[in-house]
């Protein structure tokens, strides 16, 4: 039996061996296995058990020799003893003796001159399905010459013990780039693979003078590409999913001197109360070869119920962007012209659109402020205030300041115009307000790339400090202003205020990298 170099990683004794399946092939060995079932929109449906979203406190980096020295460490980056990862890493392996094991061998990045070669080892075959759809897959020519630089090792089914192992939980997601390892144990949720390779581009890119960024990006036809930044449940994916722009990736990109690139060969959206006419064509991408995590099906019909909430909001959509009608193969695009800030604004607060100058992108970028959407992370139930710097805190393995002076470079470089969107809450806060429309953020959007936006009289903010244009195609001039949506006057001003003292608060930590006119430029409380 072939084993494709594993004893190389330490991985003996393994049943079976399956390298790159092809797609029907990883959908039949997943069927047979009982891991899933087929929707009958022929997409394969799996369930992840208790964990249906990221375990941000049960992820850790190897403190070890000179990559320590960069670190941002702290609630974001804890710190794992080498002794502690070595212990786990043999759990692992030997975990792993006497099971069938699926192997992808592909990269991360669509630009030839900067991707980068990996491997993903697992334990099903559903997530080795994940892998070849959301990374991007190798020729028949690189399959054969394929040395993979970084190698993600996960043993989902495996459960630690916390007290014995030093962990929080029966999780556990380990970055060593000594060892160039991921490790990940006790959690079946896809995304903790996708976005362990992102946190290793975020460490390695910035060393090569290459910006990684946590967004979505597309394309019009005059080659004017757009970034759109933004945690999960902001709309990234939604909005850049645009029947009039070419996609180019929904999720993770670089930024270099050429341009940008896709890291993904795939896409990976919340799909909770998706709908064929608000979103056609993330609707039409979900169909075999897709993946749906965490969706409830009917027992009798197998249609999928998107409205339902009853394993998870996070339920979850993997597709290959081909499946895209309009998508750029390979995923790269030129220097943006437009970059936009989605926050959704649980106070409900924020105009829906705003022009931002270069300080004040610099401002809200480190600020980074959103809400954490239900389901997103393990505990979040319901719409959470946060502030996560650069719109990825989570996937950042250097200090923001690294990233955001990246960012106001290119910014400068490029003459890109900032936008700082809510697609949040309007007409009050969440519970009282109303979601902003899809059709309304689409209309602001579409104003800006064309360039109508940078032609309207625009009004300052007097508590938020920033550039609103008073009006907009298809858009009604009150939804412009989010003090004239709000019944109660007072009320508005009372909580634009509360949340113009979070931002202030929030950007003490930065008072020391930041200019004085970056810092002039936040919200007045």
């Amino acid at each position: 039996m072939t084993t494709y170099n594993l004893e190389a990683l330490g991985i003996h004794n393994v049943a079976n061996v399956y390298r790159n399946l092809s797609v029907p092939e990883l959908i039949k060995q997943s069927m047979a296995r009982g891991e899933g079932e087929l929707a009958s929109n022929g997409a394969l449906v799996v369930k992840t058990g208790e964990r249906t979203g990221r375990s941000p406190n049960d992820k850790f980096i190897v403190d070890e020799g000179k990559y320590s020295e960069k670190i941002w460490w702290g609630p974001v980056n804890k710190p794992m003893k080498p002794e502690l990862f070595n212990h786990l890493y043999k759990l692992v392996t030997a975990y792993l003796q006497n099971r069938d094991v699926f192997i992808f061998d592909g990269f991360a990045g669509a630009d030839p001159k900067h991707k980068l070669p990996i491997r993903v080892v697992t334990e099903k075959a559903w997530q080795s399905l994940f892998a070849n759809t959301l990374f991007v897959r190798p020729t028949e020519s690189e399959l054969q010459s394929h040395i993979p630089e970084f190698t993600v090792i996960d043993a989902c089914t495996m459960k630690a013990l916390p007290r014995i192992n030093e962990l929080n939980s029966e999780a556990f997601v380990c970055v060593s780039f000594t060892k160039k390892v991921i490790l990940i144990g006790g959690t079946q949720y896809g995304g903790e693979i996708k976005k362990s390779i992102f946190s290793i581009l975020n460490y390695l890119l910035p060393q090569k003078n290459i910006f990684p960024m946590h967004c979505s990006a597309n394309v019009g036809a005059n080659d004017d590409s757009a970034l759109f930044f933004g945690l999960s449940g902001t709309g990234k994916t939604t909005l850049s999913a645009d029947p009039e722009r070419k996609l180019i990736g929904d999720d993770e990109h670089g930024w270099s001197d050429t341009g940008i690139f896709n890291f993904e060969g795939g896409c990976y959206a919340k799909c909770i109360k998706l709908s064929q006419e608000a979103e056609p064509q993330i609707w039409n991408a979900i169909r075999y070869g897709s993946l749906l995590e965490n969706v409830v099906i009917h027992p009798n019909t197998k249609i999928p119920d998107f409205n339902s909430e009853f394993i998870t909001e996070n339920t979850r959509a993997t597709y290959p962007v081909e499946h895209i009608p309009n998508c750029v193969i390979p995923g790269v695009g030129s220097h943006p012209k437009n970059v936009f800030f989605l926050t959704c604004d649980a106070f409900g607060v924020l105009p829906p659109i705003a022009k931002l100058d270069e300080n004040m992108a610099m401002y809200h970028f480190l600020s980074g402020y959103t809400a954490k959407v239900a389901g997103t992370e393990a505990g979040i139930t319901e719409p959470k205030a946060t502030f996560s710097t650069c719109f990825g805190a989570p996937f950042l393995p250097l200090h923001p300041t690294v990233y955001a002076k990246m960012l106001g470079e290119r910014l400068k470089a490029h003459g890109a115009t900032c936008w700082l969107v809510n697609t949040g809450w309007s007409g009050g806060p969440y519970g009282t307000g109303s979601r902003m429309k899809i059709r309304i953020t689409r209309a602001l959007l579409s104003a800006a790339l064309s360039g109508h936006l940078n032609k309207v009289e625009c009004y300052k903010d007097p508590i938020f400090n920033v550039w609103v244009p008073k009006e907009c195609p298809g858009v009604d001039s009150n939804v412009m202003v989010p003090r004239e949506t709000w019944k109660d006057k007072a009320a508005y001003d009372k909580k634009a205020r509360e949340l113009a003292a979070l931002f202030n608060k929030n950007f003490e930590q930065y008072k020391e990298f930041a200019t004085e006119e970056i810092v002039a430029s936040g919200p007045i409380a």
